[in-house]
C-alpha cells in the first residue's frame, strides 16, 4: 500500500519516531561502547562487563540464582555477555531502522525487564537503573503499538509492495494496522501490567510509594558469615551486598576482639594492602583483592578468608571486626572453635 499520511497505523509509526530513535540507540550504543569505542568483553581486563554484570547480583529480584550461576562460572557468563551485547547490537539497530519494529520492541520490553529485574536496586543520586527499566518497557509497548511510520524500512517494504508485507504475520511482527481484537481492552490490561511492575518494583527496590525511602547505593554493606577457628586459623566470609557499584568498599582495618572487645590481634590498613592473595578465595569473577591502600571489595564481591592464629589468640578471641574507610564498622561473633 502506498505511504498515506492519512492512514491511522501510518501516523502512529511517524509521531513515535524520535522514541523509536532513541530507545534503538540506547541499546545499540551498548554494543558501540563495548566492542567498537572499547573492548569490553576481555575478561582480565578491567572495565569488563562481566564484572557490571556481578554488580547486579545482592539485590537482584526473581532472577538472582541466574545471575550467581553465570558470575560463578566465567566461561558462561562471557559467552552469555557476548551474546546479550549481540542481542542489543540487532535490536536497537532494527528499531532505529524500523525493520520488523513490533518483534524488536518486544526485544527491548524483554531487555529493559532484564535491567530492571537486575539492576534496578542500583543508583547513587537517582533511581537510575530503575528508571531505564520502566522506562524501557513502556516504551517498548508504545512502539509496538505503533509500528514504525514513514521513515522506517518496514513502510518501504509496504510502498515496494512485496507481497509478503500484505499478510497477517508482517502486520503482526513489523509494521502496519494491528490485528488485534478488542484492541482498547488490550491496550488497558498491558498497561496496568506495566503501571502495577512500575509501582511494586519502586516499593520493593527503594520504598518510593508508601514507607521509609532507602537507597542501597549510597553506603557500603559487608555481610560476614561463618566464621570460625580450624587448624590455628580463624576462616570467615565476606559478601559486599550495597553501596556504589563504580568503586569499592576499601577495608583498613580487622580487629580480632576478646569478650571485653579488647583488640587481642589488629590488621592495619599498610597490612590490608599486603593481605597474602593465596590467603582469599573468590567466588565470583568481582573479586576481593588488596589494593595499594586497604583491602578492596567491590559491589557483589564474594570470598572466604582465613587469618593466621597463635594458640593464645585461638583462646581469646570472641569476635571479628571490620573497619571501612569511610568508618562504617561491621562485627561479628565466632561460631566454633575446631
Amino acid at each position: 500500500m502506498k505511504y498515506n499520511i492519512e492512514n491511522p497505523a501510518t501516523k502512529a509509526g511517524l509521531y513515535t519516531l524520535a522514541l523509536r530513535w532513541v530507545i534503538g540507540w540506547t541499546y545499540f550504543s551498548a554494543f558501540w561502547r563495548r566492542l567498537i569505542l572499547e573492548n569490553k568483553l576481555i575478561p582480565d581486563e578491567a572495565g569488563y562487563i562481566g564484572e557490571k554484570f556481578n554488580h547486579f547480583l545482592p539485590n537482584a529480584l526473581g532472577i538472582k540464582p541466574i545471575i550467581e550461576y553465570l558470575v560463578s562460572n566465567p566461561d558462561a557468563l562471557l559467552y552469555s555477555m557476548i551474546s546479550f551485547t549481540i542481542i542489543e547490537a540487532i535490536v536497537g539497530l532494527f528499531i532505529i531502522l524500523g525493520l520488523f519494529t513490533r518483534l524488536m520492541s518486544i526485544g527491548v520490553m524483554m531487555l529493559a525487564s532484564g535491567i530492571l529485574l537486575g539492576s534496578g536496586w542500583l543508583g547513587t543520586t537517582c533511581l537510575d537503573e530503575w528508571q531505564i527499566g520502566v522506562l524501557g518497557i513502556a516504551g517498548g509497548f508504545a512502539i509496538f503499538l505503533s509500528g514504525s511510520g514513514k521513515y522506517s524500512l518496514d513502510q518501504y517494504l509496504i510502498n515496494k509492495k512485496f507481497s509478503f508485507s500484505n499478510k497477517k504475520w508482517f502486520s503482526i511482527l513489523a509494521s502496519g494496522n494491528l490485528p488485534i481484537n478488542k484492541i482498547n481492552r488490550f491496550v488497558l490490561i498491558i498497561s496496568i501490567g506495566i503501571i502495577g511492575l512500575t509501582l511494586y518494583t519502586n516499593q520493593y527496590f527503594h520504598g518510593g510509594v508508601f514507607g521509609k525511602l532507602h537507597n542501597k547505593s549510597v553506603k557500603p554493606k559487608v555481610e560476614i558469615s561463618n566464621v570460625y577457628i580450624e587448624n590455628s586459623k580463624l576462616n570467615f566470609q565476606l559478601f559486599r551486598v550495597e553501596g556504589a557499584d563504580v568503586y569499592g568498599s576499601f577495608l583498613i582495618g580487622i580487629q580480632l576482639l576478646d569478650d571485653q572487645n579488647r583488640i587481642i590481634k589488629e590488621l592495619n590498613q599498610n597490612d590490608l594492602s599486603k593481605f597474602p592473595i593465596q590467603h582469599i578465595s573468590n567466588h565470583y569473577v568481582s573479586k576481593i583483592k588488596p589494593g595499594k591502600h586497604s583491602l578492596v571489595l567491590p559491589l557483589g564481591a564474594k570470598a572466604d578468608l582465613f587469618i593466621e592464629l597463635s594458640e593464645t589468640e585461638i583462646k581469646q578471641i570472641q569476635s571479628i571486626k571490620l573497619i571501612d574507610i569511610s568508618g562504617i564498622e561491621w562485627t561479628e561473633k565466632i561460631n566454633s572453635k575446631q
